[in-house]
């Protein structure tokens, strides 16, 4: 049994009969320097938890069509931990999603995203594969980005005050 589907798809795919998810399935949509996840409810509608567009640290979870979500996108069925964690029965994991949709949740990029939300649904635990590769490989460059940030912040308050 093979759990991990490497099959991209996109909207016009969709058209030519490309393999269809089923309940339950995480979807990831490539995005433009990330991956966005989602939970397949069935009948071309995803759950996914979005990011609060106003706020840095709100999100809402939203049941939407799958095709609107992931737009022109490449998208894919991704159960990648299947091989270690055993998903949830699917009744339980889509009544939590259904139960949610509305709710807001804070957000925060490193503990509660998008794959966080799913994978607790599918497998009982919040994990990002994102976050874990950033983390394991980028420490370096987390230092000189977050001090960058702060050397930009200085300059910019000092540029503020002279005028």
């Amino acid at each position: 049994m093979e759990f991990y589907v490497a099959v991209y798809a996109s909207k016009t795919d969709k058209l030519k009969g490309y393999l269809e998810p089923e309940r339950g399935d995480l979807i990831e949509i490539s995005r433009k320097g990330y991956q966005h996840w989602t939970i397949y409810a069935g009948d071309g509608y995803v759950i996914h938890l979005v990011k609060d567009q106003h706020s840095d640290a709100g999100a809402t979870v939203k049941k939407e069509k799958l095709e609107d979500v992931a737009d022109n996108d490449e998208y894919r069925i991704n159960n990648h931990l299947d091989d270690q964690y055993k998903p949830r029965p699917i009744e339980d994991i889509l009544q939590e999603a259904e139960n949610l949709v509305g709710r807001e949740f804070p957000y925060n990029l490193l503990s509660s995203n998008c794959e966080h939300f799913v994978t607790l649904l599918r497998y009982g635990n919040p994990l990002s594969q994102q976050v874990q590769l950033f983390g394991m490989t980028s420490h370096t460059e987390l230092y000189y980005l977050a001090n960058a940030a702060l050397v930009f912040r200085i300059l910019a308050m000092a540029t503020y005050r002279k005028k």
